[in-house]
């Protein structure tokens, strides 16, 4: 634990796990200093549009699930804003969607289009996200190798998907997102170098999904141990985890395969397992964080921000 409140960036690659390979250097680099692993996903329900997953994976990213679930149903809920739920906790959201971008700001974000950096809300450059990677440091508080103390958000996350920046339809195309993602990454360990005054209080999570996976082969993409590896000696050893139980009791509904994949860093504060890279059987094999539900994730950021008591179950 830090002797000072971290503040927290997470950039949110929805639908972009599928396409990391291995030109993402900065990506995997992070991974190798980073504490890894999955959250866990609910099923989907039947026909789901893709704005309407997004959202819903979002919410419950920031355990607004209820909310998100009243919404839908027309109900005239008031539910409590983020800041009412983490001790004050500042929080922005980037996005170009228009029905996250509703979401986040009935639900106590404040909401930044991508226009709010670039005066369009188009960014189709690696050096224009390197760009706008200062200025979500800015918004926490960090910049010229400083930390200021009043900083303008404890939390900000930035939502980028496949392909919404790109006006080309090629599958060279929407890879883009993710190569702009890297970019981002090595930016900000270029600035929040360890041992530095930056790196010492940013708590950096990179989150990866694999969006609408009705396309998607996931044969390998499974994190439930195969049975034949449970026949050993040691699988005794190996404690059950509850990703599956909320309480005392089962969730309702688990998809046991395609998570979301999640790194995090803070320099001196959190662990390093042996992970080498940013991929599902690299997490599944060596990530120390294993599988958590996916609404436990803001619990543990703001925890780290001071803005949370505990975490956990």
């Amino acid at each position: 634990m830090a002797d000072k409140p971290s503040r927290g960036l997470v950039l949110y690659g929805d639908g972009l796990a599928q396409f990391i390979d291995e030109s993402h250097t900065h990506i995997h680099s992070l991974a190798s200093k980073a504490s890894c692993g999955f959250l866990s996903l609910p099923n989907a329900p039947p026909s789901e549009s893709e704005d309407e997953r997004m959202v819903r994976e979002f919410a419950l990213l920031v355990d607004a699930d209820n909310a998100y679930q009243d919404m839908s149903t027309e109900k005239s809920v008031l539910s409590p804003t983020i800041s009412q739920r983490f001790m004050g906790m500042k929080a922005a959201v980037i996005t170009s969607n228009h029905s996250l971008q509703s979401f986040g700001s009935k639900h106590g974000f404040t909401v930044l289009p991508f226009e709010y950096f670039s005066g369009n809300d188009k960014l189709s450059s690696e050096s224009s996200f390197k760009d706008l990677t200062s200025e979500l440091l800015k918004l926490l508080g960090f910049q010229e190798g400083k930390t200021v103390e009043a900083s303008q958000f404890d939390l900000v996350i930035f939502h980028i998907t496949a392909n919404e920046f790109i006006n080309d339809s090629s599958s060279e195309a929407v890879k883009c997102g993710t190569r702009y993602l890297n970019s981002m990454v090595e930016e900000i360990m270029s600035i929040a170098k360890p041992g530095s005054e930056i790196g010492s209080r940013l708590h950096l999570s990179l989150v990866m999904s694999y969006g609408n996976i009705s396309k998607i082969d996931s044969t390998n993409l499974s994190v439930l141990v195969p049975v034949d590896e449970m026949n050993s000696d040691l699988s005794m050893l190996v404690p059950r985890q509850s990703y599956a139980m909320r309480g005392v009791k089962p969730r309702d509904s688990v998809r046991h395969h395609c998570p979301m994949l999640i790194a995090q860093w803070q320099y001196a504060v959190t662990r390093k397992d042996t992970a080498d890279t940013f991929s599902f059987q690299e997490f599944k094999e060596h990530g120390g964080n294993l599988v958590i539900p996916v609404d436990r994730f803001i619990h543990e950021v703001a925890f780290k921000l001071w803005k949370a008591a505990k975490y956990g179950a």
